[in-house]
């Protein structure tokens, strides 16, 4: 089984949160010649759940953060199901630059590789309800021109959140499948201005966000 961990998301030229040391696609119109999936870009740390464990950010052995006992738990329900496929996911069990206000649940899928191969959205869905597991929130799923996708994001970015707070920025890829040498054609980024950058230190006294129970009317 493949240990190569989740590929780079190049942002895109007009990514206003996109700093010197981000990679930035430049040739990224091609993305509108297909229908496109805008999901929500969460605020967490980037999760794989595979059949021999549970990684993080690197893929040469399984993660044992304390901040990834949630990620264990999964872990053991799921395990068996995966066979080759790789479920990739944010973690949001500690929080890092965003407190979510009203966070439903730790883990969000946001794209599954079989072999080499990233699946399509819709088997991104089917998977994720098999395994009773939620997907990131999808803001839109619909071909753009270029102008109304720039659009499309810039007047979602300040509505903030699915669960309230702000919002990091987006994740736009093809609503198809595609194998992983394109993926930097298929799978683009926009992130907001000032995004606070803490992964490097947000681990030294990390907290453990809470989960939304809303009130019963």
């Amino acid at each position: 089984m493949s240990s190569t961990k989740y590929n780079r998301t190049y942002h895109f030229p007009f990514s206003e949160g996109a700093t010197n040391d981000d990679k930035i696609q430049h040739d990224w119109q091609g993305i509108l010649s297909h229908e496109i999936v805008i999901t929500e870009k969460l605020d967490g740390e980037n999760t794989c759940l595979k059949a021999n464990g549970v990684y993080a950010r690197s893929h040469a052995a399984p993660t044992q953060s304390p901040w990834s006992k949630n990620m264990q738990q999964i872990w053991v329900q799921v395990h068996n199901d995966l066979g080759n496929l790789e479920i990739f996911g944010e973690n949001l069990y500690g929080i890092h630059s965003i407190e979510y206000e009203r966070l439903p649940a730790y883990f969000f899928i946001f794209a599954i590789r079989d072999e080499g191969y990233w699946l399509s959205w819709d088997e991104v869905i089917f998977y994720a309800k098999l395994l009773d597991l939620p997907t990131v929130p999808v803001v839109a799923r619909d071909y753009f021109t270029e102008t109304t996708l720039k659009q499309h994001i810039a007047g979602n970015i300040a509505t903030g959140s699915a669960f309230g707070s702000h919002c990091e920025g987006y994740v736009c890829r093809t609503a198809k499948g595609f194998e992983n040498e394109l993926f930097p054609y298929h799978v683009l980024k926009y992130v907001r201005a000032n995004h606070v950058q803490t992964d490097q230190h947000w681990t030294r006294n990390w907290q453990r966000a809470t989960l939304y129970n809303p009130p019963i009317v």
